[in-house]
């Protein structure tokens, strides 16, 4: 197969951005997305200015057609598996149908998944009553009674965030011990009540978040529920190059390793976007991707004056 400039493994914000950068630099670009995007189950998209409240399927639309227009490729698929297509300089870019692509770059933006509690009833929710940032769904829920199942270290930081939205914020303690006495008298300090758990179930009514129910069989009434979820970076494809995902920061799950560039270990392969830093809502990871593309082009650039210079130096005898 004939080699592209670049692959890049996944068709979110930070991928097609880069996709579009690398475009208009006149590089040939192949994406490759396996159609699982993060905020599926959000009905809006919210924080990125001149798209605010857009559909999250309706921005991916536009920015497929905006790619394309500049001669990217964009392929429905799942990447299995990549390898450095050795002797060649580049890349064997493996999918689940059987096929594979060859790259002098590999840029990752498969994102994450996040990892929810087993909690009944919550899954079923996610995106909608079920939430985890104030900055995608918190005005939304503003003045309304919001309860914060506290899983993790991040819970009192969430919950700081979502009482600046509204005053019924009631952290419940899901798991024992995550909210420290320093944390206890910072959310009581701003009139945040704390209830022992483990948190049963996710109430919900007619499709609609009403509460949690804790195990003692006591309910306790929210218009919205908050959780923390593990960020699982999408790095398996990757492990045959000796790519892994590290723990992240704070403690909330793993992420891909990088440089200032957006390189990874792995000399020609990048990454961008929530595989690298979940806090990302999509404005950031656009801006990553963006980046990202513009320092895979320069470096392809380099490539190419050093082994025009190189030849030249050759055919003269030098």
């Amino acid at each position: 197969m004939e080699q592209v400039d670049v692959v890049v493994v996944g068709g979110g914000a930070a991928g097609l951005a880069a996709a579009l950068q690398l475009g208009r630099s006149r590089r040939s670009v192949v994406v490759v997305d396996a159609g699982e995007p993060r905020n599926a189950p959000a009905e809006h998209m919210h924080g990125y200015l001149g798209h605010e409240g857009i559909a999250p399927g309706d921005f991916i639309a536009r920015a497929r057609a905006e790619v394309v227009a500049y001669g990217v490729d964009l392929v429905d698929g799942s990447v299995t598996t990549v390898t450095a297509d050795s002797p060649s300089d580049g890349f064997r870019v493996e999918l689940a149908d059987g096929s594979h692509l060859s790259a002098r770059r590999v840029l990752i933006a498969a994102g994450l998944v996040d990892e929810l509690p087993d909690i009944p009833g919550l899954s079923e929710q996610w995106g909608r009553g079920v939430i985890h940032c104030p900055y995608c769904h918190g005005w939304e829920v503003r003045d309304q009674a919001i309860v914060i199942i506290a899983t993790g270290v991040m819970a009192t930081h969430q919950a700081l965030l979502f009482r600046q939205l509204s005053d019924q914020v009631i952290v419940a303690e899901h798991e024992p011990g995550v909210v420290g006495d320093d944390d206890r008298a910072l959310l009581t300090a701003r009139g945040v009540t704390i209830e022992v758990g483990p948190v049963a179930e996710v109430l919900a009514e007619a499709d609609v978040v009403h509460g949690i129910r804790l195990a003692d069989g006591r309910d306790i009434c929210a218009q919205a529920v908050v959780v923390g979820p593990r960020f699982v970076a999408r790095t398996a494809p990757f492990e045959a190059l000796g790519l892994a995902a590290t723990p992240a920061p704070m403690g909330s799950g793993e992420v891909l390793e990088v440089d200032g560039r957006g390189a990874t270990s792995v000399p020609g392969v990048f990454a961008a976007g929530n595989v690298v830093d979940p806090s990302q809502q999509v404005l950031q990871a656009a801006a990553a991707g963006s980046r990202v593309g513009a320092m895979i082009n320069a470096e392809l650039c380099h490539q190419e004056a050093t082994a025009a210079a190189a030849a030249a130096s050759s055919a003269d005898g030098g």
